[in-house]
């Protein structure tokens, strides 16, 4: 089982913004093929960072509020949070590498 949560509107605060732990935001649709792409690297991702970080999913066209709070203008969009502040973004699919650095910066 997947390590990854999926958060409505209403847990976002809970979740992301009141969280102890960096929190990796990733804006999704189910119609994004890139979304896809990088689905599996956020998994390993939140079982590796287990304890440490947190790996969340937002789907756009179920959470339009979230989407437009947050700017999302074209997907995947990965947001990191830390303290309740947006601490690093990336547009666009990556690798398992440079989403693992995202975290590493929040962590550091």
């Amino acid at each position: 089982m997947s390590n990854v949560v999926h958060v409505s509107t209403t847990e976002f605060q809970g979740a992301v913004l009141d969280s102890k732990e960096p929190v990796l935001v990733d804006f999704w649709a189910e119609w994004c093929g890139p979304c896809k792409m990088i689905a599996p690297a956020l998994d390993e991702l939140a079982d590796a960072y287990q304890g440490r970080a947190k790996i969340v999913k937002v789907n756009v066209d179920e959470q339009r509020d979230l989407a437009i709070k947050y700017h999302v203008r074209s997907i995947p969009y990965l947001v990191v949070f830390k303290g309740g502040e947006k601490v690093g973004e990336q547009v666009g699919a990556v690798g398992k590498a440079q989403l693992a650095g995202l975290l590493d910066k929040a962590l550091a």
